[in-house]
């Protein structure tokens, strides 16, 4: 999948999407393969998801290629 990202900082704070609009919260790290978002206020879930599902940055959202079901996946609680 290619994207459009130059600097991967610049997604760091931003929200993540993917498929059908479906709400991944908000970046917190960038790893050399992986992309952490967190979700959630109390209960807050945690998303590690390979940056080739990364679709693109629209400099307010990244996009990524996945649905809900398959975020699941790649869910972990985190407490």
């Amino acid at each position: 999948m290619s994207n459009n990202i130059a600097n991967w900082d610049d997604i760091i704070k931003k929200e993540a999407r993917g498929i059908n609009d479906y709400d991944l919260g908000e970046v917190h790290q960038v790893d050399p393969e992986i992309v952490v978002t967190k979700k959630g206020v109390v209960d807050k879930d945690k998303f590690y998801l390979p940056k080739s599902f990364v679709e693109r940055f629209d400099g307010h959202k990244v996009y990524f290629s996945i649905t809900k079901e398959d975020a699941e996946n790649y869910r972990k609680d985190s407490t």
